[in-house]
């Protein structure tokens, strides 16, 4: 081999050595920019991850917030207003005139003791005709009045008050020892009125008596009328006792009426506590009286004054 044909075959391994090592510097380099382009996108992914998890939180704020402010402007529950705001005073609900019919030697009344004035209150009167020898004619006579206030755990005060209209009239065909008993609706008394009478054996003679219950708005009123005659009189007449109870009770319906206004009661806020007459019923007498003040037993009275 010529000298010259040496020398470039010298040349030809060097230029081959050469291009060798440019392409595994270009293949370098091109694997460093693709390693590099690849961050950005991971940093780009990360981001939008990132973002996402941020769009979902505020979804769920957006929607909390939606459900709170739907909540608040849901309405709150209400009530019918109470009709009636006040009672009249329980000694004042009948006439003298009344008063004379029914309890003629009556000298004043009995109002029974109540912390609650403006719910509840009643008033009693005892009558004895003493004729000595020729007997004696005993009348007792009792008013009580008992007034609802709305409430949402409640209901309306008139939902309350024909609820105890019901149990008044249940609790008067009930009485221990009643004879006779009879019940009658009575109209043109209120919203509803019942008149339940019947004979009762007592000690001191045979008693007639009548419960008139009657109910106007969110107001119930109980009377109870009875008479006995002592030392040989004669019993009175039931018809003429039921007839005179019913005149009572319709009288006293009205008093209620008027001390509320022409047009009834005021349809102002309903009270937001339940009233507590509406969670206790009065005390029942002897007699059938729903009033405290009628804890003493007519026959009772009429015995001291024999």
């Amino acid at each position: 081999m010529s000298e010259g044909t040496m020398q470039r075959a010298a040349e030809r391994k060097q230029r081959n050595r050469r291009d060798q090592g440019e392409q595994r510097m270009r293949g370098g380099l091109h694997r460093v920019l693709v390693g590099a382009a690849v961050v950005p996108v991971m940093l780009v992914a990360a981001g939008c991850s990132s973002d996402s998890g941020s769009d979902d939180g505020a979804g769920d704020s957006a929607k909390s917030s939606s459900a709170s402010a739907a909540a608040s402007a849901s309405p709150s529950p209400t009530v019918q207003a109470a009709a009636y705001n006040s009672l009249p005073e329980p000694c004042t609900v009948l006439t003298k005139k009344t008063l004379k019919d029914l309890v003629p030697e009556a000298k004043s009344g009995k109002a029974g003791t109540s912390d609650e004035a403006g719910t509840r209150g009643s008033c009693s009167w005892s009558s004895l005709d003493n004729n000595g020898v020729k007997g004696s004619q005993f009348r007792w006579l009792n008013t009580s009045l008992l007034r609802f206030d709305s409430n949402v755990s409640r209901g309306s005060g008139e939902k309350q008050a024909r609820e105890y209209f019901e149990t008044q009239v249940q609790d008067a065909r009930s009485v221990d020892g009643a004879k006779n008993a009879k019940s009658e609706p009575v109209a043109g008394v209120g919203d509803e009125a019942t008149a339940v009478r019947y004979d009762l054996k007592k000690k001191e003679g045979s008693f007639k008596q009548v419960t008139v219950v009657a109910r106007v708005e969110n107001v119930v009123v109980t009377v109870d009328y009875n008479g006995a005659g002592f030392a040989g009189d004669k019993t009175p007449s039931a018809d003429t006792l039921n007839k005179l109870a019913q005149k009572a009770a319709k009288e006293a319906v009205a008093s209620v009426t008027k001390a509320n206004g022409s047009g009834g009661g005021s349809a102002g806020t309903p009270s937001s506590a339940p009233s507590k007459s509406a969670s206790k019923s009065p005390s029942k007498s002897p007699s059938g009286s729903p009033s405290k003040a009628a804890s003493a037993s007519p026959s009772e009275s009429a015995s001291k004054k024999s």
